[in-house]
């Protein structure tokens, strides 16, 4: 791995401020593949293949159809083929014999099992068809190098170690997903002082963001419509995004290229 590439990136993330600058990236790699995938992807034989193949999932259809400026002959071209790739296989499914011997369809006895059998039923060929993502696939790939980058500046860095523990630390998820990978990554006092970090960091998050909260609620009461804001005016937005990762409020990393 390049680093010194895949490690600018980070320090751009970390600069924004936020709540959870793996988030900030994050987003801002899933804005660029949708804008690749609209782009010039649109007659890639390759990207064809896998759109084909995995097709998008509901959030990343609303984002394709969304796209400023989009192109909507390009999803309509790759949603033709998708679906064209897709019917033969649907067709199998929905027509397979039962165990019984009876022409009973795939749809028929998944929906007969509904209830009893979940794990089963997750099992479908329906299910194994319509679950599929090839952005959701790519951006999760991405993202776990993007961890394993900023690990590797807190392993290398002294700069970055000291800028991250003045930071806001990371999102729960992303938390979860670094001191997960630091196992791997990392060793020694090395991984023992970036546990502590990011656990001491997502903690006061918690507890700035809930006096932050509390406070955004208390300005909705009459008497205090005259007080100051403070930093609260945002807080809703971000104490979801701490807690589930970025989805609510501006466009993080909106203005780079």
């Amino acid at each position: 791995m390049k680093y010194h590439i895949d490690t600018i990136p980070i320090w751009d993330a970390l600069h924004t401020n936020s709540e959870c600058p793996l988030c900030a990236l994050r987003r801002k790699t899933e804005r660029l593949l949708i804008a690749r995938n609209l782009g010039a992807a649109v007659m890639s034989p390759d990207t064809r293949l896998k759109v084909n193949e995995k097709g998008f999932c509901p959030h990343h259809q609303v984002m394709l159809y969304n796209q400023p400026g989009g192109n909507r002959l390009g999803h309509g071209l790759m949603m033709l083929s998708h679906l064209q790739t897709l019917r033969p296989k649907l067709e199998r499914a929905l027509n397979k014999p039962g165990q019984s011997g009876h022409a009973r369809t795939g749809l028929a006895r998944m929906f007969s099992r509904a209830g009893n059998n979940q794990a089963e039923q997750a099992r479908s060929p329906l299910s194994d068809l319509a679950g599929s993502c090839l952005i959701c696939d790519e951006l999760r790939v991405q993202s776990r190098r993007q961890a394993a980058s900023l690990l590797h500046l807190w392993k290398t860095d002294k700069a970055f170690r000291d800028a991250f523990a003045r930071s806001k630390g990371l999102c729960l998820s992303h938390t979860e997903l670094t001191i997960a990978m630091a196992d791997e990554l990392l060793a020694g006092n090395t991984l023992e002082t970036y546990i502590k970090t990011a656990r001491a960091l997502l903690s006061e998050s918690l507890a700035r963001l809930e006096e932050e909260l509390n406070w955004f609620t208390q300005k909705f009461d009459y008497r205090n419509a005259q007080k100051p804001w403070g930093d609260s005016k945002d807080a809703l937005e971000r104490t979801v995004n701490k807690l589930r990762g970025w989805c609510l409020g501006s466009e993080p990393m909106q203005d780079e290229p």
